[in-house]
């Protein structure tokens, strides 16, 4: 048996600065990982796809040369395998970094393998047993695959295996409608793939407004995206060399028929194979671990931080998890889950940014709100850019004055963003940004006159 104070199983976000701060703490720790330090995001998830997003863009704008007096002759072509290599190249660069933190820090031991609970306080990894009075869960989730009829006799790709493709697919068909299978459709109608994206709800992105929905369909049809919603039933078969995709449960419909199926239908957390069993760790129906406001599960000296805890699917919320955890451990703060703000993107061109409640939420509230709204096309910024898709609104308590929610769907909108989220997290109305001077000529210089015009929602 080998003793530890803190044993963390899982090397993605939450987990190595976890260990580092465990470590710093003089508590002896141990580091599990059985596949690729860094996680999702390094290895599968943000740095490979917003790569591979920036070689999109740069075709996209190379193409668009003639617009800006460019003169661009003849066609624009891509190469898959200097773009597939640029993209291993900045992931082994976060991989290796991540890989060797761990690796080289005094005082903590690293375990290359598949940790597994044998009870409360005992894991057990490549044949040998750990014990540590805290134990911290940070594995993760992978791409979910539902049964759909024919899907076994076919290959498909995932976020996960796609990262391997150096090859343009001659017509790839995403189902899921939603934040990842957005970006993937976008990147390989740039790289010059016939793309055709099948939702099952009537719109895109349907936890969204219906008009960031609307907005992103355009965004993403005027740029030849085929787009099939209200899709039921959906089912694969092979066709040839092809593999043709039913989305309608009668006959009334044209299969699609793709060269190559990515599915984008969700994430589903690793946990089946953790032994939670034998530690007495609730889980929910979709395998994600029950937490408290602290992050603590029902098991005293048990924890799970990170996406396999369902408080949030994201790298900055799995890293806000490390910071709960550690402040409440080893500090004098009392941080909970629910002092945090929803906020991310989607990092379609132009991209999404998003805070708090959407127009929806507040309405079915019954809060008195104001709300304020500001067409892209009349920032100076954008059409400089002739970027001037998309739009900003915000929500504000007509009583407190406070700022409720906010979108930015257009150029900068995922760091403009920010500008909200600040101000929401100090709890300051939204006077502080009505008044501000910003530079100009900017996109956010406008956000003070969208809050000098705000109007009963």
């Amino acid at each position: 048996m080998n003793n530890f104070d803190a044993i963390i199983i899982g090397a993605g976000q939450a987990g190595p600065s976890l260990a580092a701060k465990c470590v710093s703490e003089n508590l002896k720790t141990a580091i599990i990982e059985r596949h690729l330090f860094g996680g999702t995001c390094v290895n599968t998830g943000c740095i490979p796809t917003k790569t591979l997003v920036a070689s999109a863009r740069a075709a996209h704008m190379t193409r668009r040369g003639g617009e800006f007096g460019v003169d661009i002759s003849g066609d624009i072509k891509m190469d898959m395998k200097k773009v597939k290599a640029r993209k291993d190249a900045v992931v082994q660069q976060s991989n290796q970094g991540v890989t060797g933190w761990m690796k080289n820090m005094e005082g903590l031991d690293v375990y290359e393998g598949h940790g597994q609970f044998e009870s409360e306080n005992i894991v057990s990894v490549n044949g040998e047993q750990l014990q540590a009075d805290k134990i911290f869960i940070n594995v993760g989730a992978r791409a979910r695959v539902p049964e759909m009829p024919g899907l076994d006799e076919i290959e498909f790709f995932t976020n996960s295996n796609i990262m391997d493709v150096d090859f343009l697919p001659e017509h790839l068909v995403i189902v899921g409608g939603s934040y990842i299978g957005l970006e993937f459709a976008q990147m390989y109608r740039r790289f010059g793939s016939e793309v055709t994206v099948i939702e099952m709800s009537e719109r895109l992105i349907p936890r969204e407004d219906q008009d960031v929905s609307e907005t992103v369909y355009e965004i993403l049809a005027n740029e030849g995206v085929n787009i099939r919603l209200s899709a039921e039933c959906i089912s694969f078969a092979k066709k040839d060399s092809q593999i043709a995709v039913t989305d309608s449960c009668n006959n009334e419909r044209q299969d699609t028929l793709g060269s190559h199926v990515l599915l984008a239908v969700g994430r589903q957390a690793n946990t089946h194979d953790l032994g939670l069993d034998k530690a007495g760790v609730k889980t929910n129906d979709f395998g994600i671990i029950e937490v408290d406001n602290e992050l603590k599960t029902n098991v005293p000296g048990i924890w799970a931080i990170g996406e396999c805890n369902g408080k949030g699917a994201f790298t900055h919320t799995s890293y806000n998890d490390y910071e709960i955890v550690a402040d409440n451990l080893f500090g004098t703060k009392t941080r909970r889950v629910s002092d945090r703000l929803m906020c991310y993107g989607l990092f379609i061109d132009p991209p999404l940014g998003r805070v708090g409640l959407t127009e929806q939420q507040v309405r079915e509230s019954g809060k008195k709100a104001l709300i304020g709204k500001m067409m892209m096309s009349r920032i100076g910024r954008a059409k400089e850019r002739s970027e001037t898709q998309g739009f900003m609104k915000v929500l504000v308590d007509a009583e407190t004055d406070e700022i409720l929610g906010a979108n930015i769907l257009g150029i900068g909108g995922d760091e403009i963003i920010h500008l909200f989220i600040d101000v929401m997290y100090a709890k300051k109305p939204y006077h502080v940004i009505k008044n501000a001077v910003h530079v100009h000529p900017t996109v956010a210089e406008l956000i003070p006159t969208m809050l000098q015009d705000l109007n009963p929602l």
